[in-house]
């Protein structure tokens, strides 16, 4: 049975890998980009709900950029502690931010993406950069950002950004889900104007107005966790131009301050990503566990083919490994060494997110409760 399983995953792990190959050669480095100097209004919207320990670092490098004709409109989403109050500090010392507060959130929409859609009804920008209140940008981002938009004639581009880490086991972590996002999203297959396939990083998506407006906003993903991969995959299926690119240099966020933080932020869009299904979930368990942790231990066998066939398996994976890692990161790819580990605790992390989200009812995101049943029924 595993002689047979195991000759299948050399087999699969043969396309991913020359899939991977042609696919990570096509996302380009946005640092190779000429920049903008001057063009029409960008404006940047930038939601945030509890975000005082990030949010004034992240502004004033946005604040530093050298594409001068830019607006911001700061939202923040009912927050409990300064964020606001920094906000209003920001906009007193620079007359082109502007705040919204929202008090109280609509019926049938996540706070972030309502904040997002109330940004955007601010905007007067012909360009909006949806971006995250914890990431910090270089001072060339959004020229680099501009010209690459205007030069490709996109309707929409996001960036991978430096996904920083401090501790080992986080950026193994980081590096692990990155490298499984790699094989199950294809996010390369953006850059093919022939794929549906599509792809959307909350760090930095940017979209021009007219084209977002006729997509329809986010009001076509308000109730998803996993807004900004969502609003990139469905503007690709609706045939929109989109694009994605790497920016290490120029745009770094901290994911997360620690393992511990990580697994409480993927309770949020875990499940959802898994499409709110039980089998999903099991599918999921079962593909990590026999293609990331079961080759390190049949490696071992005394069956000197299903031994053989382990070594083929791990071999492949390394390589799609060390690839990911290396065009996507800064970190070492000598991190596959502790693969099987890393891929159990993402295990553990699925199978967590997946109990919480049955236990309460719905998924928590920054003290709000939403639930299962209406997250599903807008699925």
């Amino acid at each position: 049975m595993l002689t047979v399983l195991f000759s299948l995953g050399i087999l699969v792990w043969t396309v991913f890998l020359i899939d991977g190959v042609i696919g990570l050669r096509k996302i380009e480095a946005l640092e190779a980009e000429d920049c903008l100097e001057n063009g029409p209004l960008l404006s940047v919207i930038v939601a945030a709900r509890n975000e005082e320990g990030e949010i004034k670092a992240s502004i004033l490098s946005q604040l530093e950029q050298t594409y001068k004709n830019v607006e911001w409109i700061l939202v923040n989403d009912r927050s409990t502690d300064s964020t606001g109050y920094l906000m209003e500090e920001l906009q007193q010392e620079d007359s082109r931010i502007s705040v919204v507060h929202i008090e109280e959130l609509p019926e049938g929409w996540l706070g972030k993406n309502n904040a997002l859609y109330r940004g955007y009804l601010q905007a007067s920008g012909k360009w909006l950069l949806f971006t995250d209140a914890d990431v910090k940008f270089e001072k060339e981002a959004f020229a680099k950002a501009l010209r690459y938009f205007e030069r490709h004639k996109l309707d929409h581009l996001t960036a991978a950004p430096n996904l920083s880490a401090k501790k080992f086991w986080l950026k193994t972590f980081v590096a692990f889900f990155l490298f499984g996002f790699s094989y199950f999203k294809r996010p390369w297959a953006a850059n093919n104007p022939k794929s549906r396939i599509g792809t959307g990083i909350g760090a930095f998506n940017l979209v021009s107005k007219a084209s977002y407006k006729a997509f329809g906003t986010h009001e076509k993903v308000k109730l998803r966790p996993d807004d900004d991969l969502q609003l990139g995959m469905r503007m690709k299926q609706a045939g929109y131009r989109q694009r994605i690119v790497t920016a290490l240099k120029l745009i770094e966020v901290e994911w997360y301050g620690s393992l511990k933080e990580a697994f409480v932020g993927l309770e949020k869009n875990t499940f959802a990503g898994l499409q709110y299904r039980v089998s999903m979930v099991l599918f999921a368990i079962f593909g990590v566990f026999v293609t990331n942790v079961l080759p390190f231990i049949t490696l071992f066998s005394p069956d000197k083919i299903l031994a053989f066939l382990s070594l083929g398996i791990i071999l492949l994976s390394g390589i799609h490994y060390v690839l990911v890692i290396k065009k996507m990161t800064i970190f070492s790819p000598a991190m596959f060494f502790v693969l099987p580990v890393t891929a159990l605790l993402f295990i553990y992390c699925i199978i967590r997110a997946s109990l919480l989200t049955f236990k309460r009812g719905g998924i928590m995101w920054r003290g709000t409760i939403y639930k299962l049943s209406e997250l599903r029924e807008k699925e």
